[in-house]
């Protein structure tokens, strides 16, 4: 599918690079397809040492040629790669957008482009093992959508949606869901060392139970209440446990944590900034 085809990187940074390093990988281009742009020099440097991909801190060279142009950048810079590339991009090019917030129109817009996918990849798409959902503008033809699958596959699983308005909603749920994981595991070592283990035993026996329960869970064609129902015994450890975490809300809580990110992924898309009521408020 990405026989002969360029793709041209523009931010070459931990997602930037990861793509690259999955996409090589993979086998499914070679090292001379590939030319990373980076204002980072050190960046640059390390990803050539590495994969042997064609480098540079210009986006415009980086773009020359370019049959795909993935924009792998902070939310924070995208108006000036935008004022600079703006005009350069081949027409014929397809460009595969991983910035969190930035809308389909808003790529299309600010490049003035029309073939655009909008993605959002997860953390453990860094080790292949992500989930990225998709979308994509009316302009793109058939082969650049199989293009654009073929090159998010390298990020781990790919969900492609129709409707733009799930890309928020991924944003909040898997965009944004690693780190619910991390505070929860974090709260679960900490809570370990608590009973009486060392920080060090308390984190592998978080690990692992943590990597365990997603893989049974994945192997499992049973609803996770099932699964959990398996594990509490009446009367017994879980359901005691379990109690306690419904009694604090633990649902409750979850849940408005994502609906804040998605709300908060809206704002973003929008360009609005605004502050939590907490924030607002001073001390005495």
């Amino acid at each position: 599918m990405l026989t002969d085809t360029r793709i041209a990187f523009i931010g070459a940074g931990a997602m930037g690079g990861a793509m690259i390093s999955g996409l090589l990988s993979r086998k499914l281009v070679a090292p001379d397809q590939i030319v990373a742009s980076d204002p980072h020099e050190g960046i640059t440097t390390r990803l050539h040492e590495k994969h042997g991909v064609g480098v540079t801190t210009d986006n415009v060279a980086a773009c020359e040629g370019a049959d795909i142009v993935v924009l792998s950048v902070k939310p924070q810079v995208l108006p000036q790669v935008f004022s600079g590339l703006v005009g350069h991009i081949p027409v014929d090019a397809i460009v595969i957008s991983i910035v969190a917030g930035a809308s389909v129109t808003a790529i299309s817009e600010g490049l003035q482009h029309q073939s655009v996918v909008r993605s959002m990849p997860n953390t453990p798409a860094q080790i292949g093992e992500g989930i990225t959902v998709w979308t994509e503008s009316g302009s793109v033809e058939t082969l650049q959508h199989q293009q654009a699958e073929t090159v998010l596959q390298a990020l781990g699983h790919e969900v492609f949606l129709d409707d733009e308005d799930y890309l928020d909603m991924a944003t909040a749920l898997s965009g944004t869901g690693p780190s619910y994981v991390f505070l929860f595991m974090e709260a679960l070592v900490d809570a370990g060392v608590h009973l009486g283990f060392s920080r060090k035993v308390a984190e592998e026996l978080v690990h692992r139970t943590v990597k365990g329960s997603a893989d049974f869970v994945l192997q499992s064609p049973r609803h996770l209440a099932r699964l959990r129902d398996q594990v509490t015994s009446p009367g017994g450890t879980s359901a005691e446990a379990l109690y306690y975490l419904e009694k604090a809300g633990f649902r409750t809580a979850l849940s408005r944590a994502v609906w804040a990110a998605y709300q908060r992924s809206i704002e973003l898309g929008r360009g609005g900034m605004r502050h939590r009521l907490d924030d607002s408020v001073k001390s005495d």
